[in-house]
């Protein structure tokens, strides 16, 4: 038994860790990817979440702990690592910039868990992680500049210029036109406004009155108070 023990504890000159730390790491390193992974699940925004990115997230938290264990402070294999990993092709597309910070998150507490920092890893883990709940709950860098995007296209031969204007001004504190794009024969015009609705205005009151407009057709109207892009 005290063999046992004393082989559980004591570090191999292979790997410079003793089973006991690596175990330690594996598992601060798997706790650290499960905490990043919920923290995305919680303030992950917009119609791109994807599972498999938060199980990545996981897994490259354990897989980088380990491989900071493999280096250790041998420089010939850091370089061998290097050249092994340029045959690895990587094509997913990140589609937010978000993404790519928890990336370097899972990334930062591997590295951090399979080189024994173990307090660096605890404290940065829930500080990282602390701060990005707080930026989510807040809103944070949400400017907030528009509520709707309306779209719609508009008979000149046919419709009431004047009608859809009166009506838009009724209903909206701020309205912009932000694109204005005629058809070729120069009958119809397809209009982008940014609007801000009055209080006791909702989305349907607007698709529902310009409907009945003469003139107007193709109406679209997408909620844009988080992210615009136009």
């Amino acid at each position: 038994m005290p063999e046992l023990s004393q082989w559980f504890t004591q570090s191999t000159e292979e790997l410079g860790y003793s089973p006991l730390a690596v175990i330690i790491n594996l598992v601060l390193a798997l706790c650290a990817g499960l905490i990043i992974g919920v923290i995305y699940k919680k303030t992950h925004k917009g119609l791109s979440y994807s599972q498999s990115f938060v199980v990545t997230l996981v897994l490259m938290c354990i897989t980088v702990s380990a491989v900071m264990m493999v280096i250790g402070s041998n420089l010939a294999r850091a370089f061998a690592l290097v050249g092994a990993l340029t045959i690895v092709r990587f094509r997913t597309v990140v589609k937010d910039t978000k993404d790519t910070a928890f990336i370097f998150f899972a990334l930062t507490e591997g590295i951090a868990s399979g080189t024994g920092n173990y307090i660096l890893a605890v404290f940065s883990t829930f500080f990282i992680g602390t701060v990005t709940m707080i930026l989510a709950k807040t809103n944070f860098g949400s400017i907030n500049r528009s509520e709707f995007i309306l779209r719609f296209r508009f008979n000149r031969d046919s419709g009431d210029e004047q009608a859809y204007i009166d009506f838009i001004m009724e209903r909206a504190n701020k309205s912009t036109i932000i694109h204005i794009e005629p058809s070729s024969n120069g009958v119809y015009l397809t209009l982008t406004y940014d609007l801000s609705l009055k209080p006791g205005i909702n989305s349907q009151d607007i698709v529902t009155g310009l409907n009945s407009i003469s003139g107007i057709d193709n109406i679209n109207l997408v909620a844009a108070t988080n992210d615009i892009d136009y």
